[in-house]
């Protein structure tokens, strides 16, 4: 495992929460039940949630990785078996889905509350990463670079393999920081599913595709909050209060039963550079082969071009509700 430097405390947060709609008839006709995508093996005998565990877990202990999930997953016996032996306290339950700001405010509100001078690094489950420890070594960089000056939020931009336009990309800033060995470059802006034509101009200027894979000081970014969405702050600091507490699970439930749904990307990322000009940064990643598994046609041609087309995996065995302990709403 990769160690943090200076002694600071790293820890991670997965991202699982999401229902992958557009995925669903894809999903059903391969396996016989509608199964959010990222507790589905699509190839091998790891799903993507149980890959991005085994990614994550390079460098950050398993006790200190919080992983979010709605609690209406957990009628599928696949989610139960997956986060059975999660340690405890690090499965973080959502009442109900209310988009990615919601998901990652809440385990980010459970990290906080245990370890509030971490360095947090966000992993979606729904990713394909071929080249892992290339890819986990760029992690490693941004925490670096986090633990340097925590003022920074630290995105990973992957080079594009061509100009696709179900990406978000993200247009680096031509201004060089005077650090020589800091490969990172100030966010210019964001454009979000850009036309084909477009996106190339993008690839042109040094764009690159967001991971959504970012780095930041968990009191840096839950500050940026503040700034963007006084209010969305305000009803996380409640349920960051109230964890720990005989009212934990009911204070979460009546936030989320009075909060808007926020896309974290669209509706408070990109207010970001407003509130805190020189927050934003993001460090490309070279060399790596990389996917959001978002469409059948991105799966099939990703392994249509590793000839692993007809590996398509089946279901293991289930596991039983009460086997699983869990935190949260």
């Amino acid at each position: 495992m990769i160690q943090a430097t200076h002694g600071s405390t790293r820890c991670g947060i997965v991202l699982a929460a999401g229902e992958g709609m557009r995925l669903r008839p894809f999903i059903l006709r391969l396996k016989g039940k509608p199964l959010p995508k990222q507790y589905v093996n699509f190839v091998g005998s790891r799903s993507m949630l149980e890959q991005t565990f085994h990614r994550a877990e390079k460098m950050i202990p398993s006790d200190r990785l919080f992983t979010v999930v709605s609690r209406d997953h957990l009628a599928h016996s696949e989610v139960r078996r997956q986060i059975a032996g999660r340690p405890k306290g690090t499965v973080v339950l959502q009442p109900e889905n209310k988009e990615t700001g919601p998901g990652l405010l809440l385990p980010l509100m459970h990290a906080y509350k245990h370890h509030p001078e971490a360095v947090v690094v966000i992993f979606p489950s729904d990713h394909y990463i071929l080249e892992e420890d290339l890819f986990m070594g760029h992690v490693e960089l941004a925490c670096r670079q986090v633990e340097r000056d925590p003022s920074r939020v630290v995105l990973l931009g992957v080079e594009p393999e061509g100009p696709e336009s179900e990406y978000g990309y993200i247009l680096p800033s031509e201004r060089q920081h005077p650090e020589f060995s800091n490969p990172a470059h100030p966010v210019s802006h964001f454009i979000e599913k850009p036309h084909p034509s477009v996106a190339q101009g993008l690839i042109g200027e040094g764009g690159v595709w967001n991971t959504m894979v970012m780095v930041f000081k968990a009191k840096t970014l839950i500050d940026l909050v503040r700034r963007a969405a006084p209010k969305l702050h305000h009803a996380f600091h409640r349920i960051w209060r109230a964890i720990g507490t005989a009212k934990e699970t009911a204070v979460i439930k009546e936030v989320y039963r009075k909060i808007e749904s926020i896309n974290f990307s669209k509706e408070l990322l990109q207010l970001f550079p407003s509130q805190a000009p020189s927050s934003l940064w993001v460090l490309p990643v070279r060399g790596v082969t990389w996917s959001d598994w978002g469409s059948e046609q991105r799966i099939r041609s990703v392994l249509e071009r590793r000839g692993l087309l007809g590996q398509l995996s089946a279901f293991p065995d289930p596991m039983p509700l009460e086997a699983v302990g869990l935190s949260g709403g």
